[in-house]
């Protein structure tokens, strides 16, 4: 059975002096309970811009504390199992993403979450892919907010962050300082218009230490494939990084030279936008597990 750790444990900022809230050793499965990105604050779509608080945005539940986890090993969190809420929410305003400049009033729409769909409307329902929009450890220097992504995590909101995957953080300070929030019952590659469906939850995770072993940023590994996930202030910086990052990763795992491992990544690598909104834009490189597989790679 799973230990549990109660939402009103929150940071707004990950950060190496952050206080840990809970304690655990390398192996311990926790479940975590989250607010959803405005801490519950929107219970209508009558709420007004007004009324939320905007220092209480993106709360993510710890941090946790994991024994034995020293700067330059890494933190491996497997999610075991993603519960949303029956009832999400989505909003819009003027400034806010891609349409920010078109968008005239603020609106939030409160989204029923039943049979599997997210009920847009009586015509339109949308299937889930429930999923993790932050999510990470505590960075190398000054705090970061949760609101922003970087080689910690943080608010990457990457659809692929969901039950069944596997992330490997670097850790940049001791105990690791991981924690988690901000889940969307559904949300697209990009989340253009600020907001996926944000939604309360609880996540399962688990929590290991890996030893002799060191990253750059964030690695995530499911059924499918193996992405690298990076941060920065434009999309061509955060796909040139992505891909030498797995380069890095791969290229010692194999018998091919660079020119040849150039040659499959063209073919078979897939360059794909996480979240175009946030203060610095997400990006993945991802290889398919047919080609880890026939290059009996297996880096952790």
């Amino acid at each position: 059975m799973s230990e549990k750790l109660s939402s009103t444990n929150i940071i707004y900022a990950f950060s190496k002096d952050n206080q840990p809230v809970k304690k655990v050793t390398p192996g311990t499965t926790l479940a975590i309970d989250t607010y959803d990105c405005f801490q519950n604050q929107i219970t209508s779509s009558d709420t007004e811009i007004s009324s939320i608080d905007w220092n209480q945005i993106n709360p993510a539940t710890g941090p946790i504390f994991v024994e034995t986890a020293q700067a330059g090993d890494i933190l491996k969190v497997t999610i075991e199992n993603i519960e949303i809420a029956e009832q999400g929410v989505m909003t819009v305003g003027p400034d806010l993403g891609v349409l920010g400049h078109r968008l005239e009033k603020f609106e939030a729409k409160m989204i029923p979450i039943k049979n599997g769909k997210a009920i847009f409307n009586d015509k339109i329902e949308i299937p889930l892919n429930p999923m993790i929009g932050v999510i990470g450890v505590a960075p190398e220097g000054e705090p970061v907010s949760c609101g922003t992504p970087g080689a910690h995590g943080g608010n990457m909101d990457t659809k692929l962050i969901t039950t069944g995957a596997s992330l490997y953080f670097p850790v940049f300070s001791e105990g690791a300082l991981f924690a988690l929030g901000d889940m969307h019952a559904a949300m697209g590659d990009g989340e253009v218009g600020v907001s996926g469906i944000e939604v309360p939850g609880t996540a399962t995770v688990k929590l290991d230490v890996i030893k002799g072993r060191s990253l750059k940023h964030p690695v995530l590994i499911n059924e499918e494939g193996l992405a690298v996930l990076v941060s920065a202030n434009t999309l061509d910086e955060a796909v040139k990084k992505s891909v030498e990052e797995m380069t890095n990763l791969l290229l010692p795992e194999t018998d091919l030279s660079i020119n040849e491992l150039t040659m499959l990544f063209s073919a078979l690598g897939q360059t794909q936008i996480s979240q175009v909104v946030d203060p610095l834009v997400t990006v993945r490189f991802f290889v398919p597990a047919y080609f880890l597989e026939a290059c009996d790679i297996r880096l952790f």
